[in-house]
């Protein structure tokens, strides 16, 4: 018998070095090896018969396109797949994504995660995968649902071209109205107040520069053409600031975040270069002009009426914008002029300082005129417009720098960012805080960020006191195996990361009532 099987091997090997000879296929050659067919081989004892293998004859490959981007984001690799097939997705994203609707969610499993939003309720979330499973269910494969989304996404455009301007404002505003409001009772107050000041010194101003006018047509006074400029640039620039109150007001969107608090820096800012280029340097070109051809004296009476009427309305804006200014410093804990320095509120700022301009460049002007009427000389008259374009200058100069540095990102108070960091570094949670910036919005708002060192006994601690640790115990006492292990550890952990995530909201809501200044709070763990 050995020398039977010895020589039936041999006969085999040289049976497939001839077919390996003549490139046969692989699977031939074993036949021929193993003694011909496998599938007529009896199996061994106990084991199911396989069946057999189908045969397919080979095709050259066709060369294929290269893939696009939609194939290969609906076709990645097995692992990523199988990362992307743990995800959790929302209804909006299903919808999005997935092109599908409310009533193909409804079969599929769910869950509530934490809302990543403050003050909302937990959202409803789905597996990808099953979402995806669903979606190739209902559009037959992946390939078809891209082929509809961009389907879809060309008849939008088209709609979107079509009927661009008026519906999509009468959406904003619908949805704007069902909206809560973006500002707190105490900013929508402040931003009245300040719209209030800035309107009234719009209709002030545009009546004093129509008069001022009136008056230098008659009497021929280079002061009272600089003082004529200056309510013009006034009126011009105060209607600037109404219009960056107007847009500031606007709640934050996906373009804008923060926001468009920054807009009423902008403006004021434009509004200081118009006071620059428009006031104060017309007005010294003027002054020079009359002094090296110096007009004929008139008749100034009408002028000192005009003048004396502006004294009386301009000293009412000042007011009004000396008074709002008192008010809203008092709020944020500052001193009257460490509020106008530093810029808090850009808007009353300008329409101040203009105001604090007018009413000096009256007397300026009504000196000058009296000083010309006494000694029949046009210099004093025309050194009165220069000076005036001098008060006018340095205003411009105050607002520009102030504006500027606010745009550039102006830290809050030491102080104030001393106490928020207090407050923060009191709860138990916070084992330190790194990096810590506030950064002034505008409007009287804060931006706060810090880098926070969490404690993590502390967050383990409350987690066990919301477990039954008896049940705890037992449950890892009857634990088998690494893998049962694994599960345990794994379910606990994703419950320590969800505590942590609703201990950061926690923080963040007291640190916004114990400081309603702050807009946004950024905490980064470290």
């Amino acid at each position: 018998m050995p020398l039977a099987a010895a020589a039936g091997r041999l006969l085999c090997a040289r049976r497939c070095g001839s077919l390996l000879r003549r490139r046969a296929p692989l699977a031939v050659c074993l036949r021929a090896v193993s003694g011909g067919d496998d599938s007529r081989r009896p199996p061994p004892d106990g084991l199911p018969r396989e069946p057999p293998a189908l045969t397919v004859p080979l095709k050259k490959a066709a060369p294929t396109a290269e893939p696009t981007r939609s194939q290969l984001r609906s076709q990645p690799s097995s692992r990523d797949r199988a990362r992307r097939d743990r995800n959790l997705i929302t209804a909006v994203r299903a919808m999005e994504e997935y092109l599908m609707k409310s009533g193909d969610l409804e079969p599929l499993g769910s869950t509530q995660r934490r809302s990543p939003f403050e003050n909302e309720p937990p959202i409803r979330v789905y597996f990808r995968a099953e979402v995806e499973q669903q979606a190739i269910k209902k559009w037959g494969s992946l390939e078809r649902l891209e082929a509809e989304k961009r389907k879809r996404e060309h008849i939008q455009l088209a709609h979107q071209q079509a009927l661009f301007s008026v519906k999509k404002v009468l959406k904003d505003y619908r949805r704007g109205q069902r909206e809560k409001p973006y500002y707190t009772q105490v900013e929508e107050e402040s931003l009245r107040g300040s719209s209030h000041v800035v309107l009234t010194a719009v209709g002030i101003n545009a009546i004093n520069a129509l008069g001022k006018g009136v008056a230098f047509a008659v009497t021929g006074s280079s002061s009272l053409f600089a003082e004529t400029l200056h309510s013009l640039a006034d009126t011009a620039n105060q209607v600037i600031l109404a219009v960056g109150i107007h847009k500031s007001a606007q709640r934050a969107n996906l373009d804008h975040p923060y926001g468009y608090s920054n807009v009423r820096h902008v403006a004021s800012l434009i509004s200081g270069v118009g006071i620059f280029c428009l006031g104060s340097g017309v007005a010294f070109f003027h002054g020079f002009h009359a002094l090296y051809d110096p007009a004929p004296l008139g008749d100034f009476l009408v002028g000192y009426c005009v003048l004396a009427a502006a004294l009386v309305s301009e000293s009412v804006t000042l007011a009004l914008a000396a008074r709002n200014i008192r008010r809203n410093s008092r709020r944020q804990g500052f001193t009257f002029w460490q509020y106008v320095r530093q810029g808090r509120d850009p808007s009353v700022n300008v329409v101040l300082l203009e105001d604090m301009a007018a009413v000096l460049g009256v007397f300026v002007a009504g000196s000058s005129m009296a000083l010309s009427a006494a000694t029949g000389s046009m210099v004093y008259d025309a050194c009165g417009s220069m000076v005036i374009g001098g008060l006018l200058g340095t205003v411009a100069t105050f607002i520009i720098v102030t504006n500027a540095h606010a745009l550039v990102g102006q830290s809050i108070r030491q102080e104030e960012l001393e106490r928020i960091n207090l407050r923060l570094e009191e709860d138990i949670m916070i084992r330190g805080i790194h990096d810590v910036k506030g950064i002034d919005m505008g409007n009287g708002l804060v931006r706060y960020k810090a880098e926070v060192d969490f404690d993590g006994r502390e967050l383990t601690k409350k987690y066990l006191k919301s477990q039954n640790l008896e049940s705890l115990a037992a449950e890892a006492a009857r634990l088998d195996g690494s893998e049962a292990v694994e599960q345990y550890l794994l379910r606990h952990g994703e419950a320590i990361v969800d505590m942590m995530g609703a201990e950061i909201d926690r923080i963040e809501s007291d640190l916004r009532k114990a400081f309603p200044q702050i807009r946004h709070i950024d905490l980064e763990i470290l």
